[in-house]
């Protein structure tokens, strides 16, 4: 059972859910065999699931003399259900409509739907593409031209757009025989024309009435559906398009609680929902059956109990289950908007179904409370070669190799309560990436392929190069800038949209360009939001003196502009490299994690990304985690997106750990969300940031001597190009254990650790000692790695021997390369009353106190025998 698996949820349970319409003919209605498709919002709507064609009526049955049933009243009709206002409406678009079918296929394109085949009255639908443009309030029909032979007319067969960008069309039955077939049309490209695919592997058998849906990383999932003599199927396959171009077939793992056809399935991430369906003759899928979950990162199915381990039967169910027996259906359609599972209709014996359905999925429910904690993180900074005038700051031994630490931008007071919270937080996330890590190992194709492959390439770069440049060397600043005063004030799968003329123009968005040279050149042009949303959100945010939280913690943003917002600055990140690459002087800020006050203190201090402030001749850069544990996650991730959309050019975010789903679930930010914009609202602003987060770039090089990231090097990092190579919109369970290390792996505790050794955030992760960061850097000619991702005391760290004793917050890097730490002490304790208030002597001995209680971070260099690995200063 999924019990011993902590990671592996189970199926969920589906309610009924009320909806509202204005008239009649805006209700949907009973109907079966029509389709449900969730498109992404527009300027005028939030998320909207789009209902269309189906059979209304049926004919014979119980009442009737003759045996079995027919369906009747097959209809054209479009109905579209807001997912925010649970409303439906009945939509008449302008142009020539598809005929009037059921048993069709359909699939979003953005804000479009497109429609194939199916059948009705007059026999087969025509093969030809339908497309139902939703972009703006004139709803419209295209028939898009394909040139060439296709799929021909056919029914019960199904479709999806993979990879953002290629229409595929799987099995089905053409009035002659059940079909195996597989084609895909290319979006991207005109004219449009259908390919026959021969894929490699292992080829599912003839099949119709099956389901596929595509996951977020490009691969189709083939489930279940009726063979040639009626059978109904149990498996499932996987098809992947490889980057030479060649389709290839997988059979998916596991054992499936039952073998089903006419049944409707989606994805949520990597988990595909499965409900409902009939067996041989018709007859439904009862009991536990009903509700299945293929988790295709863990390979296992999975049904309410748990880890599915034979196939289920409905013998011996004893117990009535409503909510067990509302699946007992088939002919219905499913689809998803976040988190969540809609189902609409369907058939049950001889009667039509108009219920409505929801579920959310399993793996996002966990009752564990996130710890709102006000700790800071760190940035560390790793180097072989740190000039020895920093001796005076550090120590007069030579310095080989150098790795130092600087905290993130939070600086809030610590005290011992602050420190059991920040081990028992440490606990907790270790039990998550834990569930990463187990997810994305069986997920993960061939790391090892990936490790001699990115071998070769490091000696490649070290047979070219010494490393022996002439320019000038990274070095740090003598001193440290440090600010001690009291600031001023109290100190959250939906695809982008698309026009109808951009249709061929969908993967050229989406799927990264690589080894575009012309990039350092390129010239982003300014993302429009609507009524300059990121301007409002700039105007209300950017308080550097005097920003203060809403006292009713109420979210001043809507879903609608959270995916506005989102989209907006998708188009941007999308466009960049998965490494950037920038130019001296840049200003670094480690991990935020919500701690908006925080940001607003250093941004008060040492300038601000403003005309008004030193946007014009300074970037900035942030190195992830922005959500989780503070308590103002919403307005760190709104104004630092809004801000790159603002200055494109100067602002650059890469990603963190916590910017994955199965994180920040757990760690505050879906809790904010709802806590803050409210269920519905909520959930799906959460949802959105998301899948934003999945085209985050992962690294970025500073003037090519310099290498930024979240985690580290960990175990398989050899080159800056294995980074270069991964691919985006990228999700932790899709991922390869380079993106595990890139976002999860830590140094090791002092320099007399070499190699690489266990991680006690999790199993599966590993610390990086000084010599591989050696080897790093000079197969790479740089000269140092600054990263985040851990807690220090005192500022900042490095690598080869002492400290800075100060709370730190941010780094600039000046154009000559010089690293200057630039620091803010914690916030003093709150004052009781006016007359309490310290004078300067006061806060002077209040900051020595602090100083003393605060446990040192551990000198690198040498081991420390007084510091376990569950210190805070470990953590």
């Amino acid at each position: 059972m999924a019990g011993s698996k902590p990671w592996l949820y189970p199926a969920p349970t589906y309610k009924t859910m009320e909806t509202y319409w204005d008239t009649d003919d805006d209700a949907p209605g009973p109907r079966c065999g029509h389709t449900l498709t969730a498109i992404a919002p527009t300027k005028t709507h939030g998320p909207r699931l789009i209902l269309f064609g189906g059979a209304t009526a049926i004919e014979g049955g119980a009442s009737s003399s003759a045996p079995g049933i027919r369906l009747a009243g097959v209809t054209n009709s479009v109905h579209s259900y807001d997912v925010l206002t649970r409303k439906w409406a009945r939509l008449r678009p302008a142009g020539e409509p598809p005929s009037v079918r059921a048993a069709h296929a359909a699939a979003a394109v953005g804000t479009m739907v497109v429609f194939q085949g199916g059948i009705g009255p007059a026999g087969h639908s025509t093969d030809d593409l339908y497309v139902l443009d939703l972009t703006n309030d004139k709803y419209k029909w295209h028939r898009v031209v394909v040139q060439g032979s296709g799929p021909g007319p056919r029914y019960g067969h199904v479709i999806d757009l993979v990879a953002q960008r290629y229409l595929v069309t799987v099995s089905g039955n053409d009035g002659k025989r059940v079909l195996s077939d597989a084609w895909a049309l290319d979006t991207a490209q005109k004219p449009y024309a259908w390919q026959k695919l021969n894929p490699e592997g292992d080829r599912p058998s003839a099949r119709m009435y099956a389901t596929a849906s595509a996951r977020s990383d490009g691969m189709l999932l083939l489930c279940g559906g009726r063979d040639t003599s009626g059978a109904p199927l149990a498996d499932a396959y996987g098809l992947l398009m490889h980057r030479n171009g060649q389709w290839e077939w997988t059979l998916a793992p596991g054992v499936s609680p039952s073998p089903r056809y006419q049944h409707a399935a989606v994805f949520v991430g990597a988990r595909l929902h499965v409900t409902g369906g009939a067996l041989r003759g018709g007859r439904a899928i009862e009991g536990e059956a009903s509700v299945a979950v293929l988790d295709t990162a863990a390979g296992v199915w999975l049904d309410r109990n748990g880890l599915v381990t034979s196939p289920r039967t409905n013998k011996g169910h004893a117990e009535y289950d409503p909510s067990l027996e509302l699946m007992r259906r088939c002919r219905h359609a499913s689809a998803s908007v976040g988190v969540r599972i809609y189902i609409y209709g369907g058939l049950k014996g001889d009667m039509l179904l108009d219920d409505f359905l929801v579920a959310e999925n399993s793996a996002f429910q966990s009752d564990i409370n996130s710890p709102i904690l006000t700790s800071d993180r760190a940035l560390t900074i790793t180097s072989p070669k740190l000039n020895q005038s920093n001796a005076n700051l550090y120590s007069t031994a030579p310095t080989p190799d150098g790795r130092f630490e600087v905290p993130s931008s939070g600086a809030t007071s610590m005290d011992k309560s602050s420190m059991e919270k920040l081990a028992e937080a440490s606990a907790a996330e270790a039990e998550a990436v834990s569930a990463v890590w187990q997810a994305m190992q069986a997920a993960s194709a061939a790391p090892s392929d990936e490790t001699s492959v990115s071998d070769d390439n490091s000696q490649a770069a070290e047979t070219i190069s010494d490393g022996s440049d002439t320019e000038a060397d990274v070095r740090l600043h003598p001193r440290a800038v440090v600010v001690a005063k009291e600031a001023v004030g109290n100190l959250g799968g939906m695809v982008r949209q698309l026009s109808l003329d951009q249709f061929e123009n969908e993967s050229r968005r989406m799927v990264p360009v690589n080894n575009d040279l012309s990039y350092p050149t390129r010239k982003f042009t300014r993302q429009k939001s609507p009524q300059g949303l990121h301007k409002k959100i700039i105007s209300t945010l950017l308080r550097p003196r005097n920003w203060k939280a809403p006292a009713n913690r109420r979210f001043f943003l809507d879903s609608y502009e959270v995916g506005e917002l989102c989209y907006a600055a998708e188009q941007i990140f999308m466009h960049e490299p998965t490494v950037l690459q920038l130019k001296a002087p840049v200003k670094l800020f480690g991990d935020l994690h919500g701690q908006f006050g925080d940001l607003m203190r250093l941004f008060d201090e040492y300038g601000f990304p403003s005309t008004a402030g030193d946007i014009t001749y300074i970037d900035y850069l942030f190195l992830g985690d922005y959500v989780d544990r503070g308590q103002h996650s919403l307005e760190t991730i709104t104004l630092l997106l809004a801000l790159k959309i603002e200055y494109p050019e100067n602002v650059h975010l890469i990603r963190g750990n916590h910017e994955a789903a199965d994180i920040n679930a757990l760690f505050g930010f879906r809790l904010e969300c709802i806590e803050r914009m409210g269920e519905n609202d909520g959930i799906w602003a959460w949802t959105r940031f998301n899948q934003l987060f999945n085209f985050l770039p992962l690294a970025a090089l500073i003037e090519k001597k310099i290498i930024c990231m979240h985690g580290g090097i960990g175990r398989s990092i050899n080159s800056v190009e294995q980074i270069e190579k991964l691919e985006r919109p990228i999700t932790m369970d899709a991922g390869s254990i380079i993106l595990m290390d890139l976002l999860w792996s830590d140094p090791t505790e002092n320099d007399s650790i070499e190699g690489l050794r266990p991680n006690a955030r999790g199993p599966g992760l590993v610390t990086f000692g000084p010599d591989r960061v050696t080897d790093f850097c000079k197969k790479n000619k740089l000269q140092l790695i600054i990263r985040a991702h851990e807690c220090v005391m005192d500022g900042f760290e490095r690598f080869a021997q002492g400290t800075a004793n100060n709370a730190g917050a941010i780094l600039v890097v000046g154009r000559g390369l010089v690293v200057v730490p630039k620091l803010i002490h914690p916030l003093p304790p709150p004052l009781q009353s006016p007359e309490t208030s310290p004078d300067r002597t006061l806060e002077d001995t209040w900051m020595q106190e602090l100083n003393i209680q605060r446990p040192p971070t551990p000198t690198r260099g040498r081991p420390q025998p007084d510091l376990d690995r569950n210190s805070l200063a470990y953590i």
